[in-house]
């Protein structure tokens, strides 16, 4: 049975929501506009798209009075860092940080400016950087009847993914798996997200890694048409497809969901579930950590 929404009052929480401008989180930005947030934060890399959010979110609900759109690139490591520093300069307050932002590149290695996987950045250092640099403003901004909360959107995939140590950012090439390097990074993510409920659980904030679903978006804009035509054959041959706004519920059902106590957990559609074993490996995880946080290092962000 699909998880569901009640209606929130937010008029209390600051939130940043990232991968707004597309797929399930454009209805994330939708459904959480509509809670009266006190502030809702939407970083974009694309003015156009992000002015055709507005008009959507302005379209179906009408509440876009507290709804910015700021600029943000997480396929540039100094952007992300300067939108946090405006951010903390600015705002300086903190409650909900929703890293959604996500892409898929099967087999082939794509390069950003900051000479990194695209995927592993886009999916993994990003938004590790970006919640990092985020986590002291969050800190002092919430309490124990104001708690924080920070969610990194993963994936089923993550129980095909390994963390290589030797292949992070794949030196040795290309998987030829499909979804191999893609489920590599989500597999990060509800690592990253069990260690960070480790390292605030006195700090009153909860951590949570959500599935949203089988979802066709275009979350695979990087590959070539045939292969993309591939991936969506497969997704209807599953017969798991979700529709774009049950997956935007399912993200957001375990972090608004008052019944949710616990922390640093993986969620299938809205449900508690079991991940990949190696999550549970207390050495990969604090490597995992140490590893990323010393790239970011080697480039001047942290």
């Amino acid at each position: 049975m699909p998880v569901k929404l009640n209606n929130y009052d937010l008029s209390r929480y600051v939130i940043i929501l990232t991968g707004a401008t597309d797929g399930i989180g454009k209805e994330m930005a939708r459904i959480l506009s509509g809670f009266n947030p006190k502030r809702l934060i939407l970083p974009a890399r694309n003015k156009e798209k992000g002015r055709n959010l507005l008009e959507y979110i302005k379209s179906t609900n009408g509440k876009v009075d507290n709804v910015e759109i700021w600029e943000m690139d997480l396929e540039d490591l100094q952007s992300v860092k300067n939108f946090a520093n405006k951010f903390i300069k600015e705002i300086g307050e903190l409650h909900i940080l929703i890293n959604n932002a996500g892409l898929i590149v099967q087999n082939q290695v794509i390069k950003t400016k900051d000479n990194l996987e695209l995927q592993f950045q886009v999916n993994h250092l990003a938004p590790f950087l970006l919640t990092l640099l985020l986590l002291d403003t969050m800190k002092k901004s919430v309490s124990a009847e104001l708690p924080g909360k920070i969610a990194l959107t993963s994936s089923e995939a993550n129980k095909l993914g390994v963390i290589d140590f030797d292949n992070l950012n794949l030196e040795k090439g290309a998987y030829w798996v499909p979804f191999k390097t893609y489920g590599n990074t989500k597999l990060m993510s509800v690592i990253i997200t069990k260690e960070l409920s480790r390292i605030v659980r006195n700090e009153n904030i909860a951590t949570y890694s959500p599935h949203p679903g089988a979802i066709k978006t275009n979350i695979g804009h990087k590959n070539n048409f045939y292969l993309n035509y591939f991936l969506n054959i497969l997704l209807k041959i599953s017969g798991a497809e979700s529709t774009i706004e049950q997956g935007a519920i399912n993200v957001l059902y375990p972090v608004l969901s008052l019944e949710n106590k616990e922390t640093g957990k993986y969620y299938n559609e809205g449900i508690e579930d079991e991940p990949n074993k190696v999550v549970y490996d207390q050495e990969v995880a604090k490597k995992l950590w140490n590893v990323s946080e010393q790239l970011l290092k080697d480039r001047g962000m942290i």
